[in-house]
């Protein structure tokens, strides 16, 4: 065999194999994340346009033109490691910022605001430390970065800190705010209002100064937002009162919100508060060391589903309530709730603290265990704020009255049927007139109140 026919056949297979091999490397080369396919293809390095890293407002100033002539191109841009201090920069539409996780940082020098997006289709960013340094934004400035009507706001991967207000203020715009570290925010670590379709997950704030995540609406109706899989610790309520400030995650007005896997700890009031929003699900989230009510859902509401929560520590378990104002309609199932205190953060004017699960009117109770409760294992109804509540299957240990029930004039119908007490050395079952406990022991039934049904339910 000639050495020719050799190297031939060589060459043969080299090149089969080489073509066998090239899907795989493509496949190992696609795109991933947020970013959309092509995003981070070819991406302009500020270095080569004389945008370096550096002390002194010139930086923020050519960063500005270049961020604008990138955009104005379709390109996105690259900023290498190092502090570019800005300040005023307006956002030009289309804008795509990249960095080095932690290595290039945009530092806010201080001259009212610092980063703004006004009317714009489309920005992200990606991959920054942006820092506020904690100076002084002007009074008309709402956050470090402020975001307004929006079409697509992507922020991922960012490390956003030392706001001497909010760190993000994002209003009427459609957001994804995902994988970020959010700390040291004197008001909020992210407040979104009038928000369209919006997703925050996988975010960590920390050490926010009167709340972490805020979903807002100036009128109540649909808002749609997710907020999931956020790890939020250490909320204070520097503002004090008693209760819009405080929340680790709050809702005011907005509709069909969907709050699921947030893993909470060490709010100075509520780890979930949602005021007047209907159709709001609340499922799976964990809520530690709570200073007040650990999960509410209050005043105008219809509609809630609080589900699958683990709550330990706080001055209330959960509480779905506020019938007088208009709040109904809930499934509270399968929350495990314990460790809570009758210690709350203000003087309480109306029931008070140191309950486990509290509901009014037109709710199920179901499958929920409550250990460890200072006064209520549970509160059904207040006064004449009682109508249609079904209580079943619930086991409650280690509470000094394992149930209040109401049974006020005016009261609506309750059914309580087994559901097991232990532990409950002021009584399982006992019907209350407001504050004043009216009854003996419920727990093996009674024929004295008509508005109530009880059976099979038992006392250890």
């Amino acid at each position: 065999m000639s050495d020719t026919f050799l190297l031939s056949r060589r060459r043969t297979l080299l090149l089969a194999a080489s073509l066998c091999s090239l899907p795989l490397i493509r496949a190992q080369a696609a795109p991933r994340g947020t970013l959309s396919s092509g995003d981070l293809r070819n991406p302009v390095d500020a270095a080569q346009y004389s945008v370096t890293p550096g002390t002194n407002e010139m930086t923020g100033t050519r960063l500005a033109a270049f961020l604008k002539k990138a955009a104005g191109d379709n390109r996105p841009v690259f900023l290498p490691p190092g502090t570019y201090p800005i300040s005023r920069l307006d956002l030009p539409d289309n804008v795509r910022i990249t960095g080095v996780p932690g290595a290039s940082r945009l530092l806010y020098s201080g001259d009212g605001t610092m980063l703004r997006a006004d009317g714009l289709r489309r920005v992200e960013l990606t991959n920054l430390v942006i820092d506020g340094a904690n100076r002084t934004l002007s009074g008309e400035t709402s956050g470090l970065i402020q975001a307004r009507s929006v079409g697509e706001l992507i922020i991922s991967n960012c490390d956003i800190l030392g706001a001497s207000k909010t760190a993000l203020h994002v209003e009427r715009s459609s957001a994804g705010i995902e994988g970020n570290r959010i700390s040291g925010a004197a008001e909020y670590g992210l407040y979104a209002v009038e928000g369209r379709a919006t997703t925050i997950a996988d975010n960590e704030v920390s050490a926010c100064g009167n709340g972490g995540i805020l979903i807002h609406r100036w009128t109540k109706g649909h808002d749609g937002t997710v907020v999931r899989d956020n790890r939020i610790a250490s909320t204070g309520a520097t503002r004090g009162g008693t209760g819009p400030f405080g929340n680790a995650i709050n809702l005011y007005r907005a509709d069909n919100v969907r709050v699921a896997g947030n893993q909470i700890s060490g709010s100075a009031f509520s780890a979930i508060r949602a005021n007047a929003a209907s159709n709001v699900q609340i499922s799976d989230n964990h809520c530690l060391s709570s200073g007040e009510t650990a999960i509410y859902s209050e005043f105008g509401f219809e509609g809630a589903m609080v589900s699958g929560n683990l709550v330990d520590g706080g001055a209330n378990g959960i509480s779905v309530v506020n019938f007088d104002s208009g709040g109904r309609l809930a499934t509270i199932a399968n929350n495990m709730v314990r460790n809570i205190s009758d210690q709350g953060p203000y003087v309480h004017d109306n029931v008070g603290f140191g309950y486990g699960i509290a509901a009014e009117a037109d709710a199920v109770i179901s499958g929920n265990v409550v250990e460890g409760v200072a006064r209520f294992g549970m509160l059904i109804g207040w006064g004449p704020y009682l109508r249609n509540l079904l209580v079943s299957g619930n086991m409650i240990r280690e509470a000094q009255t394992g149930m209040a029930v109401s049974v006020v004039e005016g009261a609506g119908q309750a059914l309580i049927a087994n559901n097991l007490f232990d532990r409950t050395p002021n009584g399982a079952i006992i019907g209350y007139r407001w504050h004043d406990a009216t009854s003996g022991d419920l727990v093996d039934g009674s024929t004295r109140y008509k508005h109530l049904t009880l059976s099979g339910n038992r006392r250890a």
